[in-house]
């Protein structure tokens, strides 16, 4: 770690209040060239504490950068993980305020659902699958608070990986009997196809980021609690949106998500 606690807590005020606000700054790491994996992940917990002393509560984790496909349009090869909070969820079908976001992306995911805790290290796609309760389509919207949705990726960590909003679908299947890796996603935006894919686009199976997450919190003394809503990463390439919008989502045995931003 290389950045003091009180300018730890310095940036994480300042890309809180970015997001409140949905003004696109600078990325941090032009003002902190040595800012590390520790002192991003430092700012994020800082983060959580504000939000916390808001009032907020967390409402699962995420994620991130973990689709083939997103880490070439980003141009990056480390997934990252960040946190969602309550005030983040949109129930499915619901409106979106375009105004309360920078410039918003949309991806589809796999989220899972846990019926008990998951503590790494060595958490690997079979654990992930025996703790899970069930799993559900969802639709993260992400939001970089970064001036041209351009940062690298200690930036991007500390803004809490982009966190912004997200839909879960009514659907709830338990895993047995579903083959998560081949299960097809499909993707319209205003009733155009935009995004196919399939779960193996996550890391060749949606629970290897799962399982990454279960190990990148233990080497923090953290663990996924018992019922922790877990997204697993963008299945698809993020799509940009705007006022006007509407996305709608079909998940092969996993039921459909639909949004719209006004």
């Amino acid at each position: 770690m290389t950045l003091q606690p009180a300018v730890i807590r310095q940036l994480a005020e300042h890309l809180e209040s970015a997001e409140r606000n949905a003004r696109a700054v600078t990325k941090i790491t032009d003002a902190h060239p040595g800012l590390d994996w520790d002192d991003a992940y430092a700012i994020q917990d800082m983060i959580r504490r504000i939000k916390l002393e808001r009032g907020h509560k967390v409402a699962g984790y995420k994620a991130g950068l973990t689709s083939r496909a997103k880490m070439k349009q980003m141009g990056v090869e480390t997934p990252v993980f960040g946190l969602l909070f309550d005030y983040m969820s949109v129930g499915d079908g619901g409106e979106i305020k375009a105004a309360g976001l920078i410039h918003p992306k949309v991806e589809a995911e796999i989220a899972f659902v846990l019926k008990r805790p998951l503590r790494g290290p060595g958490c690997h796609v079979g654990s992930v699958l025996a703790a899970t309760d069930f799993v559900v389509s969802a639709v993260e919207i992400i939001d970089s608070r970064y001036e041209n949705f351009r940062f690298d990726l200690p930036s991007v960590v500390a803004d809490n990986t982009s966190a912004s909003r997200f839909v879960a679908g009514g659907v709830a299947r338990e895993v047995m009997g579903l083959d998560l890796r081949t299960l097809g996603i499909v993707m319209e935006k205003n009733g155009e196809i935009v995004a196919l894919a399939a779960g193996a686009a996550v890391l060749g199976h949606p629970a290897a980021a799962v399982a990454m997450l279960a190990n990148a919190l233990a080497a923090r003394g953290e663990e996924l609690p018992a019922g922790a809503f877990v997204m697993s990463g963008g299945a698809t390439e993020a799509v940009a949106v705007a006022a006007g919008d509407s996305i709608h989502v079909r998940f092969q045995d996993l039921g459909s998500v639909s949004m719209r931003f006004v």
